[in-house]
């Protein structure tokens, strides 16, 4: 009687252990891209810092700013964030290139019912607070 209980229990584990196979395929072809969170927050700001380096610098200078880094953010307790990026704005002459600093304010919408209504009572909004150049 043993016996056929561990033939039993043998073929099970069989079965279950072959069931378990998996074959691997090789995929070379990419997904898609690898998108970071500068790349989001990026596309979020690129409208709003290209008309405030328009307006620094004119309309008519053929102007293609480049985007550095985020140097900081910041959480206020409004449901809002505080972004400073380093962009670099290029020139005729190589060598003059002009590195400036935009803070701008990220206040998305306070449509949840979660967030605190007293002190978010916005909508969706993006502002520039600070702008500064950092190189002569």
């Amino acid at each position: 009687m043993i016996k056929r209980y561990l033939i039993l229990l043998g073929c099970l584990f069989l079965v279950f252990t072959l069931a378990q196979v998996v074959k691997s395929e090789t995929n070379l072809e990419v997904e898609g891209m690898y998108v970071t969170t500068e790349d989001i927050i990026l596309d979020i700001l690129l409208p709003i810092i290209d008309k405030r380096v328009i307006k620094e610098y004119g309309q008519d200078a053929p102007i293609s700013w480049h985007w550095n880094r985020i140097v900081g953010m910041t959480y206020n307790d409004n449901h809002s964030y505080d972004v400073a990026v380093r962009i670099e704005i290029p020139s005729k002459n190589l060598d003059d290139v002009k590195v400036d600093l935009v803070k701008v304010r990220i206040s998305p919408s306070c449509d949840s019912d979660s967030i605190n209504k007293q002190k978010c009572n916005h909508g969706f909004e993006i502002e520039i607070l600070d702008y500064k150049h950092l190189s002569p």
